[in-house]
């Protein structure tokens, strides 16, 4: 296992990160406490969650199936950094009481409480916000957040679908507190999704923050779905994101020259996309959601793939991000 630091952090993380969101709606607990031995087993050490997973009814059935594992002892709490997130109305019904959601000082001292007790922890490595409340002045933000790290609940903070300027006025505003500030910022990124690159990126590099990419696959787009619908074995990846983008024509037509390239180098489309990447300036590792030991083993072998210059231009070629910051805006 590779491993890196997070951000600015003298934090040691695993450069894949296991993403639990199918733990309880796809996997069961016993499924997904093999998968976690499993992860842990190969020195991935840096896991992911939030409190909503599990959706609907169910939400936080997640962190409590993560619980469950770590209540089983062996130094499973120890070894692992562990990162969940807060923003979303928690309530079944999908009307929040007031100050039950988003990031009012309320609802973050809430929050953080309800999922160490779920997931059966006195701490959390990295708290992460869900996503921007454009109605909570990130003075009120960074008073909760030193409280809980004084309180010793919570080490580092980060962010989730930030834009750019907001990670700026963010850290900007923790430095003249004198507070750490945001170490992480978790955003869509993949080949095909590359935006990114624009601001947010170049915001996270000069602020110190450890990018970590969901959706490395976008949907199962980049994990050979045309090969998969040509062998009847699509599953998941027919539906949803993928079914309705695979409808353009423009975008099939890049999705088959995608595993077209890499058939030639006989290599695995998903594999290939969790590779490049982890050859990404600013990028900490992506965020794997595996729902059997099958799919962990996959992207476990995404570290050990050395992808050649002439690939990653070819890659480039079919998949071309938006160029450096700020020529990508103007010329």
């Amino acid at each position: 296992m590779e491993y890196t630091q997070l951000g600015r952090t003298g934090l040691k993380v695993s450069r894949l990160v296991l993403g639990t969101m199918n733990f309880g709606p796809q996997t069961n607990e016993v499924d997904s406490h093999a998968i976690m031995d499993a992860a842990l087993d190969t020195g991935l050490n840096f896991f992911d969650t939030a409190n909503v997973y599990g959706w609907g009814e169910n939400k936080g059935r997640t962190e409590e199936i993560i619980g469950t594992w770590f209540a089983k002892g062996g130094e499973r709490r120890d070894k692992v950094v562990l990162a969940t997130k807060m923003y979303g109305n928690m309530g079944a019904d999908g009307e929040p009481w007031p100050n039950h959601d988003k990031l009012s000082a309320v609802n973050i001292r809430r929050s953080v409480d309800a999922s160490l007790k779920r997931l059966q922890t006195d701490h959390i490595d990295l708290y992460q916000f869900h996503h921007i409340d454009r109605s909570t002045p990130f003075e009120e933000i960074w008073q909760a957040i030193d409280v809980l790290v004084q309180q010793g609940k919570i080490l580092y903070a980060g962010s989730s679908n930030f834009a750019g300027y907001k990670i700026a006025q963010a850290n900007e505003l923790a430095s003249r507190r004198g507070s750490l500030g945001l170490v992480s910022e978790q955003c869509i990124y993949n080949l095909i999704e590359r935006r990114a690159e624009m601001e947010v990126i170049p915001a996270a590099q000069d602020y110190g923050l450890g990018v970590i990419p969901w959706s490395p696959l976008h949907g199962g787009l980049l994990g050979g779905v045309l090969r998969k619908e040509r062998e009847g074995t699509a599953g998941r990846s027919a539906s949803g994101r993928s079914a309705d983008a695979l409808k353009d024509a423009a975008q099939r037509e890049k999705i088959q020259a995608y595993e077209d390239l890499l058939d030639e180098h006989a290599l695995e489309p998903g594999e290939v996309g969790l590779a490049w990447l982890l050859t990404r300036p600013g990028v900490t590792g992506p965020i794997v959601g595996p729902r059997n030991r099958e799919q962990l083993d996959s992207a476990l072998r995404a570290l050990e793939l050395d992808l050649s210059a002439e690939l990653l231009a070819s890659l480039d070629r079919i998949f071309p991000g938006p160029g450096p910051s700020p020529e990508a805006f103007a010329w």
